[in-house]
């Protein structure tokens, strides 16, 4: 069986970006993660330890994002490998990286890369 797990509108600022002063300056971003697995044990056990962990989920996607990169595309791809190595029970997996305000020119709310596996 198939259930799904989101954990979505993880806001964090940090420093990603391939111009010098995002390194400094920094920038929001919203996070949003779908997770595909089997929850059937935990429906029944009323268990934590037989599902995946929220906190957990947002723990990562914290821990990644505080590490630098030039792309969001490369901090999605390392938040897609932590939930593959961490959650057993994980079948496929969503994530959803946005950064709001990016220094691009004109009005442009925000940019995102999804990446799914």
């Amino acid at each position: 069986m198939k259930n799904l797990i989101e954990v979505t509108g993880i806001e964090l600022y940090a420093y990603h970006g391939c111009m010098g002063e995002e390194a400094v300056l920094g920038g929001k971003y919203i996070v949003d993660v779908i997770l595909s697995t089997d929850f059937t044990q935990s429906a029944q056990t009323d268990k934590l330890i037989d599902t995946i962990d929220y906190v957990a989920v947002r723990n990562i996607v914290v821990e990644e994002m505080a590490i630098r990169s030039k792309l969001i595309e490369h901090v999605a791809h390392r938040i897609l490998n932590r939930f593959k190595t961490e959650f057993e029970t994980l079948i496929t997996a969503n994530i959803k990286v946005r950064k709001l305000s990016p220094p691009i020119q004109g009005v442009v709310k925000e940019v995102a890369v999804v990446i799914e596996g």
